[in-house]
């Protein structure tokens, strides 16, 4: 098998959880935050959205390098435009994997910001660790978000306090 076949299955299951959660982001909520350090609701679902972005650059470039991208973060304004992202984006990170070879995920790449390096690891752990992992690390996040201001929590791995079905 193929190693983006396993790496596609995951972000195909994982993908499921996320739209469910991003689909409960509320418009009139949109720049609420529970804390000042902390993201907006909007904000936060943005990068969740966006991180499937990020495929590309990490399985077939060799680096990130802050110092020099052309990169931008999208400007979404409410949920239609979230979910929009979301499936662009997700649609742009299974044609990642498709299109890789399994030689690219043995492969280093790195996180730098022009002298500085942030780490260098192989490919399929960059994708798995800031891609997939990543995003189950800010859904929970986002899932925090819901509960506090009292809206129903989907379910991902198995039913929530909310939403027995999964």
């Amino acid at each position: 098998m193929a190693i983006y076949h396993s790496l596609l299955a995951e972000l195909e299951m994982e993908s499921e959880a996320t739209k469910k959660i991003l689909q409960s982001v509320p418009d009139e909520q949109w720049n609420w935050k529970p804390h000042d350090k902390s993201y907006s609701i909007g904000a936060l679902a943005t990068h969740i959205a966006d991180i499937y972005g990020w495929s590309d650059i990490m399985i077939h470039k060799d680096q990130l390098d802050f110092a020099n991208t052309d990169y931008v973060a999208p400007e979404v304004a409410n949920s239609s435009d979230l979910m929009r992202t979301f499936n662009e984006n997700l649609a742009h990170a299974k044609v990642a994997l498709q299109n890789a070879k399994d030689e690219q995920f043995s492969e280093n790449w790195k996180m730098r910001n022009g002298e500085q390096i942030y780490f260098e690891l192989p490919k399929n752990v960059v994708f798995r660790t800031w891609v997939l992992n990543h995003i189950v690390h800010h859904r929970a996040q986002l899932g925090v978000y819901l509960r506090l201001l009292e809206i129903p929590v989907p379910s991902t791995y198995g039913p929530s306090a909310d939403l027995q079905a999964m």
